[in-house]
Parts: C-alpha cells; sequence; structure tokens
C-alpha cells in the first residue's frame, strides 16, 4: 500500500472504533475483510498507526486546535513518528489513495503545534476530565507525567518457567531479539518495544517457547504473583484465573509442590490455563469451573493462599490497550467497585486462619484499590494489612499503607496495585 492508503485506512479503521465503541482488534478485523490487498506490513502499519492515536487523542487534538480523527493522524506522523512535512502532504493529497490536501491550517498547525505546557493536566496526561480527582487522589502534582508514561509504547515482557529451564540458558536462546533482565524479578525478561510502523517481535514462534521455556507477561504482572511470598507445598487458589498467566507464574513459584486450584467465573477464560499449564509442565494444577455445582465446596477455610486478580477498569494497562481508556465510564467504574467487593469477600470464606489474600488490580485508580481494601478490612475485622513488598527492590513503591503500586513512570511496568491481607490465627 501507498502511504496515503495506510493514512486514509487508519483514518477509517479509528472512525470505526469511535462510532461504533469497537474494539481496535474487531476494528482492524472489519476494515482487513475489506482490504484483502493488504499485506502484513501494511496492517502492522495501520494498526500501530491507530493505537498511537488513541494514546494521544487529547494531547494530539490540543496541539493542533482541532479534535478531529484526521488531525490526530497527521500529527502522529508529524510530530511522533517524523515524518516531514512534504511527505505527509504527499501521502495526504493522493489523488487515488489519500484522504485529501491537507489545509493551510494543518500545515499551521503542524509547523508550529500548540504548545503543551498551557494545556490542563488531563490533556498533557491523556486522560478523561472526569478521571481528574483519582489521578490527583493517586498521584498529586505528578498525574499529568504519570498519565503521559501510559501513553507510551509498551516492551515485550518475558517470565522465564523455572520448571522448564534457567533464566541464563533462556537469555541465550533469545539472543536474536536482544533480550534484557530488567531488574526487579530474578526470572524477567525484556524485549524492547518495536517501533509503532513494525510487527513485534515473533517470540512466541522460537522453539522454546512452544517448549513451555517463558511465558509472555509484564513484569508488573511477575510481582504481582511474587507478592503472593513462599508459596512452595502451600495450597493456593486463583479466584480469577482468566487466562492463567499469574496461576502459572504461582505455579512456577510452586515447583509442582502443593496444590494449586485456578477458578474463574466465566468458564471459556479458563480454557488457555489448561493448554499453557501443560506446556508449562505445571503438574500440581486442577481447574475448577462454574459448570460444575458448588465447584469450591470443599476449600472452604483452607487455603494458605488465595489470589485475586480482580476484575477491573484496566486503567494501568493502557500502554498495550489504549482504546480502552475512552471507552471507560463512570458507571463502569462503579460496577468493578461492586465486583471487586463481591471478590474480597468471596476470598475470604477460603482463607484459613493464619493464610493470606493477594489484592491485585491493573488499575491506578484509589477507588479501585485502596478504598476497596479498607472496605474490606472495615467489613472484615479477622483480616490485617500487610507489607506487599517481596524484597528490598520493591520496597520504593510501597504506599504509606504497605501496598504496592507500580506504574510505567516509577517502576517501567504496566500499572498494578497489591494489597496483602493476611487472616489472623
Amino acid at each position: 500500500m501507498r502511504d496515503g492508503g495506510r493514512l486514509t485506512a487508519a483514518i477509517e479503521v479509528l472512525t470505526e472504533i469511535e462510532t461504533r465503541h469497537k474494539p481496535v482488534r474487531l476494528a482492524m478485523k472489519t476494515w482487513g475483510e475489506g482490504a484483502r490487498y493488504a499485506g502484513s506490513k501494511d496492517r502492522a502499519f495501520i494498526s500501530g498507526l491507530v493505537l498511537d492515536v488513541l494514546r494521544r487523542r487529547r494531547s494530539l487534538g490540543w496541539q493542533m486546535g482541532d479534535d478531529s480523527l484526521r488531525a490526530a493522524v497527521l500529527a502522529t506522523l508529524h510530530l511522533h513518528w517524523g515524518w516531514p512535512l512534504d511527505r505527509l502532504a504527499e501521502a495526504a493529497g493522493d489523488e487515488v489513495h489519500g484522504h485529501g490536501p491537507i489545509t493551510d491550517a494543518e500545515r499551521a498547525a503542524l509547523a508550529a503545534p500548540r504548545d503543551l505546557t498551557d494545556a490542563p493536566p488531563a490533556v498533557r496526561g491523556d486522560y478523561a476530565d472526569w478521571l481528574e480527582p483519582a489521578f490527583t487522589r493517586a498521584f498529586g502534582e505528578n498525574r499529568a507525567e504519570e498519565g503521559a508514561a501510559l501513553a507510551e509504547r509498551a516492551p515485550v515482557d518475558l517470565r522465564v518457567n523455572t520448571i522448564k529451564t534457567d533464566p541464563a540458558r533462556a537469555l541465550n536462546a533469545l539472543k536474536t531479539f536482544d533480550a534484557q533482565p530488567p531488574g526487579l524479578m530474578p526470572n524477567a525478561l525484556r524485549v524492547a518495544a518495536p517501533a509503532a510502523a513494525d510487527r513485534g517481535a515473533a517470540i512466541e514462534a522460537i522453539p522454546q517457547f512452544s517448549k513451555g521455556w517463558y511465558e509472555v507477561q509484564d513484569l508488573g504482572s511477575q510481582v504481582a504473583a511474587a507478592a503472593a511470598g513462599d508459596v512452595k507445598g502451600k495450597q493456593v487458589l486463583d479466584l480469577c484465573a482468566g487466562g492463567g498467566g499469574k496461576t502459572l507464574a504461582l505455579a512456577a513459584a510452586m515447583n509442582n509442590t502443593g496444590q494449586i486450584y485456578a477458578y474463574d467465573s466465566d468458564a471459556r477464560r479458563l480454557t488457555d490455563t489448561i493448554r499453557r499449564g501443560d506446556r508449562a509442565g505445571v503438574r500440581n494444577l486442577q481447574v475448577r469451573t462454574p459448570l460444575n455445582p458448588e465447584p469450591l465446596k470443599d476449600l472452604v477455610g483452607k487455603m494458605d493462599v488465595v489470589f485475586i486478580d480482580a476484575p477491573c477498569s484496566g486503567t494501568g494497562s493502557w500502554r498495550r490497550h489504549p482504546d480502552t481508556k475512552w471507552r471507560l465510564t463512570p458507571d463502569t467504574l462503579a460496577k468493578r467497585q461492586k465486583d471487586q467487593d463481591q471478590v474480597l469477600d468471596d476470598g475470604a470464606t477460603y482463607t484459613r486462619p493464619g493464610g493470606r489474600m493477594i489484592y491485585v488490580t491493573c488499575s491506578v485508580l484509589p477507588d479501585e484499590d485502596e478504598d476497596r481494601v479498607e472496605a474490606f478490612l472495615a467489613r472484615n475485622p479477622a483480616f490485617a494489612r500487610r507489607p506487599a513488598a517481596a524484597t528490598p527492590e520493591l520496597e520504593p513503591f510501597l504506599t504509606a499503607a504497605g501496598d504496592l503500586r507500580l506504574t510505567p513512570r516509577t517502576s517501567n511496568t504496566d500499572g498494578f496495585y497489591v494489597a496483602v491481607l493476611e487472616k489472623r490465627p
């Protein structure tokens, strides 16, 4: 495809996302079904451009003095991708494939974009105005910078599966990807984010991935799993297992000792957990599904660790899913808080005296984090907070209450919140 066709396609996909409220993946699929001529490089280019526009939708509009999708695409290509104005004008003005010639006003805005220094924090941080109180509570004067960090492209993080291999061998097998240890976790490796127009590293295509040496898992997610502490030989319940990322991290730490149970209210999500567990060599996993009557009845009051990766707004994963930030509403957030209260109360019933609950969200909003923990503790005096840092390296990320808050700006991870709640003996 020519530059003009790619530019036009990105605007079409963004229009589908904005008008029909579709996720990026589905909007790209719809577009692709009508564009069989597009190659893999074209699709990677268009997808990367769409995602970068969504990451900075508000700041781009401010800089251009124009909130249209066209203006945001032009600004992304010039201000963030480094396209010269001449190339941009040629692409837009392509008579067959372009979206229309660049106007004098657009050229002037691109040549001298409006200074973001004067923009409100929510514009500089690229989040919705209604989230300003929550961002102020979480980050204070740094809220715009934290939001901007959530608008950057994310690297590819891997967790080395120590059931199958060790970090040194795993690193050696990833030489062609220039993987590096990112710190914080001893079994983590990182591959830098590709350029926006390029396809991501094909890590899942290498033989060692098929053999179960690695799992793709953000470093923050690995830290959250490690907050469970020493789990070898323990009875562990992952109450919201989903696709099984943290289940497998816990299982690796257990090294096939004890027993880990994976449960999710949506049985369909657990299909991947079974498949991935087999590949990873996990032999102490039991998958429980809501298709069976009372699937967890025999676990009541018996678990050493109940791990709760709670349903949440996903504000901490905006780097990877920037379209979700614009679909989030106050009503959705309120529903998530009710879900979080319920899953915490459920988790408490399975925790034995002296056992621990690990409450995790991929959210940066106190409404879903500290507020939910404090409300739970008020309802359940048998539980008490414990420091959530598993190692000294994580102590800088502890809140005043002893919980972990990770963000792209502070820890170079996705945004995560972790609280450790111990049931008194």
